[in-house]
């Protein structure tokens, strides 16, 4: 079974109850989820492999640590999701960025994949998925299953937001994928809303309603 780890540092905590103040305007909503995702992704990569390397310094020579070539990859859902990359980006420069795009079939109610586009060396990378909510876990389980179909094998889910019930779907799904949130909110509403949540993480992120 995967694991989960919420991300309880006071940073990410104090800057997530902005996030969820409905006053919070667009441009500051979008300023907090860039720091917030920023803050996440120092503790996602916190098990990145090390290795020594001989280092001039001012002083003397000497024998220092750095991240031994792992290949790292940001895919954000659409289009929420594109609102923690800059965050990402920040700490990891080097990181390939994928999209993937998926609506929800009225019909079926299932998630449909209308883009993706990935890093063609997909599957020699480590992916971190992010997306703002995990609420039903339907797009996620989704994405990550277009991931796995493209050859990825390491596959990290990152959400400011999250609920049990979404948590507990991505794991039966995907039982090999860890999840690393800011916070596990209450439950659904009936509209399948987190609760007490933030809102529609999209329609807050670029002002659209």
């Amino acid at each position: 079974m995967s694991k989960v780890f919420e991300l309880n540092h006071p940073l990410i905590q104090h800057k997530l109850t902005l996030i969820r103040d409905k006053e919070t305007g667009a441009k500051d909503f979008r300023d907090l989820v860039k720091e917030v995702s920023m803050l996440m992704a120092y503790e996602v990569t916190r098990d990145l492999p090390l290795e020594d390397v001989e280092v001039e310094t001012p002083v003397c020579n000497a024998t220092l640590k750095r991240i031994s070539g792992r290949k790292l990859g940001i895919v954000p859902i659409l289009r929420a999701g594109l609102g923690m990359v800059d965050g990402f980006l920040s700490l990891l420069p080097a990181a390939k960025v994928g999209h993937i795009g998926l609506y929800r079939d009225p019909k079926t109610l299932k998630p449909v994949e209308y883009y993706c586009k990935l890093p063609s060396d997909v599957e020699e990378r480590d992916l971190l998925l992010v997306d703002p909510m995990l609420a039903t876990g339907g797009s996620a389980i989704a994405a990550i299953g277009f991931l796995k179909d493209r050859g990825a094998v390491n596959i990290k889910l990152v959400s400011l937001i999250s609920c049990p019930e979404g948590l507990k779907a991505v794991q039966d799904a995907h039982p090999d994928v860890d999840i690393y949130v800011g916070s596990i909110d209450e439950k659904l509403n009936e509209h399948a809303y987190i609760v007490p949540g933030l809102g529609d993480a999209g329609d807050r992120l670029f002002g659209t309603k």
